[in-house]
């Protein structure tokens, strides 16, 4: 059943997001932008945690998850380093999907040539 949960849930995030791109006119960037602070807002007033510990991977996968992480690390550094850990917390808590996404770019620009439209 985590599964099946984590699918829905998943899939229930990424729908939203496919009718803002078809029936509004935000563009992919502000989308991803919305929902990075939506997760974040979501944490920061307990909505998303209980989200999270219900679906797993179908809450922590989307850019809603990474607004969680990010968060979540500031929370964490909040609380072992004062207010100084609200500048660090974040970006130490994301560093591996920040790293990992910049290296496949990176390799992918490699193998690819990109057109102008």
């Amino acid at each position: 059943m985590d599964y099946l949960w984590a699918f829905i849930v998943g899939g229930l995030i990424c729908v939203v997001a496919e009718l803002l791109l078809c029936y509004t006119k935000l563009t992919a960037a502000r989308i991803l932008t919305i929902y990075v602070v939506a997760g974040v807002f979501l944490t920061a007033i307990g909505l998303y945690k209980p989200l999270v510990d219900f679906a797993g991977c179908g809450a922590t996968t989307p850019l809603t998850g990474f607004g969680y992480a990010l968060a979540e690390g500031v929370k964490k550094a909040v609380d072992e380093r004062g207010i100084f850990g609200a500048l660090t917390g974040g970006l130490t808590a994301t560093s591996g999907g920040i790293a990992a996404a910049l290296t496949f770019a990176f390799l992918a620009a490699l193998a690819f040539k990109g057109k102008p439209k």
